[in-house]
């Protein structure tokens, strides 16, 4: 998007402190922003999934552990763990304090310095880049050095933006519990959706 200024303002710390559903929903259309050495990459939000606490596919139905905790500390703060043994996947804690929720991005359309995503990932097709979770943290170079890093301070964090689009609801991919949960949400006419 030719219209994307890197030094967009984060989204304060308001906005992730409502209802999970909602935010899944509002983050569509922002923008992903992470500043490292090698440089800033961003993308938009294309595809979210909401987290509930008392979701049997979220991390926090059961209670606490050291490895969620930050899901139950203050909203807008991000929430990266490492799964199947190679992969990170980025969360937003959202909700208040207390409460175990939040938002699984899931997909981003690559805005701001595809050439370093490209290497990055190896890939050179924008499609390839940020469509799934596992695929945009490694694109945006996010690992467990990002969990519980506030998001409306630093390198790291999401700006305002547009969805400009209809939202489509779904049931969400890759879990094995919940799955009759309509708790996905993209962009209709994104093509950089994960799964349609």
């Amino acid at each position: 998007m030719k219209d994307f200024k890197i030094n967009c303002h984060p989204l304060p710390g308001e906005f992730y402190a409502r209802d999970t559903v909602t935010v899944s929903k509002d983050l569509l259309g922002c923008f992903l922003v992470h500043r490292t050495p090698a440089g800033a990459t961003a993308g938009r939000i294309v595809e979210t999934e909401a987290y509930l606490q008392g979701d049997p596919a979220c991390h926090a139905a059961r209670s606490m552990t050291p490895r969620n905790k930050v899901m139950f500390g203050p909203p807008g703060y991000a929430y990266v763990y490492f799964t199947y043994g190679m992969h990170y996947c980025f969360n937003v804690v959202s909700q208040a304090e207390g409460v175990g929720e939040a938002v699984l991005i899931r997909a981003l359309e690559p805005v701001y310095n595809t050439g370093l995503m490209q290497q990055r990932r190896g890939r050179e097709r924008l499609k390839d880049l940020c469509s799934g979770p596992a695929k945009l943290t490694q694109a945006m170079g996010i690992g467990i050095e990002q969990n519980c890093t506030d998001l409306t301070t630093g390198d790291l964090y999401l700006c305002a933006g547009d969805a400009g689009s209809a939202i489509i609801t779904t049931t969400r991919i890759g879990i094995r519990e919940g799955t009759d949960l309509l708790l996905r949400f993209y962009l209709q006419d994104s093509r950089y959706v994960s799964r349609k």
